[in-house]
């Protein structure tokens, strides 16, 4: 029998996956755990292996579509298996043509269209683009969207009627916005235009305009990691009672350390120690120290975790993701170094797998290098605070019982926490050990 390729569940809660490109294709010789596809999570693109060896063969779903997990894919064949071998709704487009075409209709009809077999996709294509399915040659045992398609671009093209090989979705996306079709570039198989080819698409002679509104816009779809942000982020925040308490710190000691290590790590040949690097190690030394920092609420229990699993805010172009140094109170400076750059770089490569953005318990999210000097930041569910880190400034400080003043770098640290399980009080201490740790950096040892 052939085997089922199904959309993998990665996580708990993930319940689709957006096809973002085939690596294999109908017919491909496969092997089991071979990259067959790419698919995009809420969290992470992933690569999806192949659960054997054979042919891929039934590919049920191309690229841009969003596909529940669980779902079937496609399937491979075992030696000596055919397309005729697969579910009979399953027989892909390349399978083997029948010998003897329908008989032609005089028109296009309901009763018409019931008489032919065809899949439902493609009998509500022919409805919309008026063609009698009688006429359309099945690549299968039914006709088939692709078939349809096929036709339209074959024989009605020819006759004086523009028409483009497109998803049913993207038919509708363009009738709404009212943009031809033949002028969109598709990213599908064999040019297939796909919904957010329209969604994404701007003509060069007219802007596009928002819906109700006159003012012209670029309009870019809120799909994938930027939708999924956008459904967390609302969701904490109008979930979450965030409290957010806000310090200033010396930082004269912190830089001062900071300096020290990266001349031991230029004679050692080793990278340099960011301030972030920095901050993660001070941080976790501080979350063992409040262990209600370091939880989250799950029921109605609070979990306090055991192991700190510090999430650092990185900023992408599609969007914001947080690789995780995980049990990072048990690092030296070196190991969150060596763990930071290398979680950075793949985030960047867009390489990251589902566990390096997993299980986090407590974020960072530095704007520094930006010059924010301060912000507020939004919890990342379902950890229970977050912390924001603004850009460091020299300015005049009293620094002594003799009002002797001074000019000294500083920062400030913003805590937002959830308040149903981190008191103020709590949260303040927390912070209170940060700026100890930041401005007698040799605390640690103890």
């Amino acid at each position: 029998m052939p085997v089922p390729f199904i959309m993998p569940k990665f996580d708990m809660d993930q319940e689709k996956a957006t096809i973002i490109s085939w690596e294999k294709h109908e017919g491909d010789t496969v092997r089991m755990d071979e990259t067959v596809l790419t698919v995009e999570t809420d969290k992470v693109s992933m690569e999806v292996p192949c659960p054997a060896d054979g042919v891929l063969a039934g590919i049920k779903y191309q690229n841009g579509d969003t596909v529940p997990v669980t779902t079937v894919i496609a399937y491979v064949l075992k030696p000596g298996e055919t397309v005729a071998d697969l579910p009979r709704d399953k027989i892909p487009a390349s399978a083997p043509k029948p010998e003897v075409a329908p008989p032609p209709l005089a028109e296009v009809s309901a009763a018409a269209v019931a008489s032919v077999a065809a899949t439902p996709v493609a009998v509500r294509m022919a409805k919309e683009e008026g063609v009698d399915l009688a006429k359309v040659q099945a690549s299968g045992n039914r006709i088939t969207r692709e078939d349809v398609e096929h036709y339209l671009v074959e024989k009605v093209k020819p006759a004086g009627r523009v028409a483009v090989a497109a998803t049913p979705a993207a038919r509708r996306v363009a009738r709404e916005r009212d943009i031809p079709l033949e002028a969109v570039a598709g990213s599908g198989p064999r040019g297939r235009v796909q919904a957010a080819d329209v969604a994404a698409f701007q003509s060069p002679h007219q802007p596009i305009f928002v819906s109700g509104d006159a003012r012209p816009a670029d309009v870019v779809p809120l799909i994938g990691i930027r939708q999924r942000i956008a459904e967390r982020m609302q969701s904490s925040f109008q979930e979450l009672p965030h409290i957010a308490l806000t310090i200033e710190v010396d930082v004269t000691e912190l830089e001062a350390a900071r300096r020290r290590l990266n001349e031991l790590a230029m004679k050692q040949s080793h990278g340099k120690v960011s301030m972030t690097a920095l901050l993660v190690k001070i941080t976790a030394w501080a979350l063992k120290r409040n262990p209600y920092v370091n939880s989250s609420l799950v029921g109605d229990q609070i979990h306090l975790w055991r192991d700190v699993n510090i999430g650092i805010a990185t900023a992408l172009d599609e969007g914001l993701i947080v690789p995780v140094i995980r049990q990072a109170n048990e690092k030296s400076i070196r190991q969150i170094v060596d763990a930071l750059d290398n979680l950075t770089s793949r985030a960047r490569d867009g390489k990251l797998t589902l566990a390096d953005v997993q299980q986090g318990t407590f974020t960072i999210s530095n704007l520094g290098m930006f010059g924010i000097r301060q912000f507020r930041a939004i919890i990342n569910p379902p950890e229970s605070a977050i912390l924001a880190v603004g850009t460091m400034i020299r300015k005049p400080v009293v620094i002594n019982e003799r009002d002797e003043v001074a000019v000294r770098p500083s920062m400030t640290l913003t805590l937002s926490a959830d308040h149903r399980v981190i008191d103020g009080v709590v949260a303040a201490r927390f912070l209170n050990d940060l700026m100890l740790a930041i401005e007698t950096p040799e605390t640690l040892l103890y």
